[in-house]
């Protein structure tokens, strides 16, 4: 099981700013996960909310049950510590997703405090970032971690391509 976990603002996707995120909606990135999942033989759930309550209790879920999370925070990036220590709780593997290159908006927008403790970061790809991320976790399904970060992430070893 992966979860796929979207924050606030996704859910609008398509009417929000379409010049800067496209006219891909809510229900249309859900499904292209869906069906990268399905060709890549993994079991996904597909989550958005705007409540910073809700993610808490779905990455603590995630936690306590050890599975791969895709997480785009959105706004929560760039100042939400309380999200950022509960992706560090993890211990399955973090892919830190962005539908826009958050290095090429504005300036607040360049740091995130979640990536410090992500597996990985894809930012700038549009929504097929989430397609690579669910590519990137189906490498690594079948595979135990080797080592494991002082954040609880698993760590490649050398001959997976670290």
């Amino acid at each position: 099981m992966i979860f796929v976990l979207n924050g606030p603002n996704l859910g609008r996707l398509g009417t929000r700013e379409p010049e800067i995120y496209g006219t891909t909606t809510y229900a249309d990135l859900a499904r292209l996960c869906h069906v990268a999942a399905t060709h890549l033989g993994l079991e996904i759930d597909v989550r958005q909310t705007d409540s910073e309550a809700e993610m808490l209790a779905w990455l603590h879920e995630a936690a306590d049950l050890g599975v791969d999370v895709v997480l785009n925070p959105a706004a929560w990036s760039h100042y939400n510590i309380a999200i950022r220590d509960a992706a560090a709780m993890l211990r399955g593997r973090l892919v830190e997703v962005h539908i826009t290159n958050i290095h090429t908006r504005e300036e607040f927008r360049h740091h995130s405090v979640i990536s410090a403790v992500a597996t990985g970061v894809i930012a700038g790809l549009g929504v097929d970032g989430y397609r690579l991320a669910l590519e990137h976790l189906a490498r690594f399904a079948a595979q135990a971690p080797t080592s494991v970060n002082s954040v609880g992430h698993p760590q490649l070893s050398h001959d997976q391509g670290h």
